[in-house]
């Protein structure tokens, strides 16, 4: 099936075998696809941009590796996609905005796995909802090992003295990059990067898209720096 004008590129029209309509079904949304034009002599299938914004009330968003489709009121992120040899291409995958636990929530999953997509409940929590039928567990025993359980309740020591003292506001700034998710954000960043002033704790958080943001927007808060510094 396949979404595209009557005339190609070299203003040549190939044969149309069947007209029709169709829909592309994801967990929290349908697309709709209007006057879908079976072509035999296209062996890709191809989406008209214009007709899928016009028929679905989104818009895209093109970077040189990804892009993404967004509602266009709400500007949330729908689907999302990878550049490959040049074309964008829309695949299964790239259904984003819905976390991984409930793509097929009538899918049967292993207590270990299900423990993870729902972010390691405590065993009294996971076996409510397995009593409430909330999800089909096909191994209900919970004595299964989780090694990021203990992992995440240990402490660690405090850090010694570092030997840098500060006296003043943005005398010392302490940076780090985090990402990329799993998941796309509502807005569709997959990294972060955060500057905290060593001397008022104050953090200053700027979502990214790609990791290669960073440079720029380490020059954007060198820009705020060095403006709060002349007040």
């Amino acid at each position: 099936m396949t979404a595209l004008e009557q005339y190609l590129g070299n203003d040549k029209g190939p044969p149309i075998s069947h007209l029709g309509h169709t829909k592309i079904h994801t967990p929290n949304r349908s697309f709709t696809l209007s006057n879908v034009l079976h072509v035999s002599a296209i062996t890709k299938p191809l989406l008209s941009v214009q007709k899928f914004y016009l028929d679905n009330n989104v818009y895209f968003e093109f970077h040189p590796h990804v892009f993404y489709v967004k509602d266009l009121n709400t500007h949330e992120v729908l689907l999302s996609g990878h550049c490959k040899d040049g074309l964008y291409a829309l695949t299964k995958s790239s259904v984003t905005s819905v976390p991984q636990a409930y793509w097929s929530p009538c899918t049967s999953a292993s207590a270990d796995l299900w423990h993870r997509r729902l972010g390691h409940p405590t065993p009294c929590i996971f076996q409510l909802l397995i009593s409430k039928n909330k999800i089909i567990c096909n191994n209900k025993r919970l004595n299964f090992q989780c090694q990021s359980c203990p992992l995440g309740k240990l402490s660690c020591l405090s850090l010694g003295p570092t030997g840098h003292k500060t006296s003043a506001p943005l005398e010392l700034i302490f940076s780090d990059v985090w990402g990329p998710t799993p998941l796309f954000s509502s807005d569709g960043y997959r990294y972060f990067v955060i500057f905290v002033d060593a001397y008022t704790k104050y953090v200053w958080y700027y979502p990214l898209v790609a990791k290669s943001d960073v440079y720029s927007v380490f020059h954007q808060f060198q820009t705020l720096k060095n403006k709060i510094c002349s007040n």
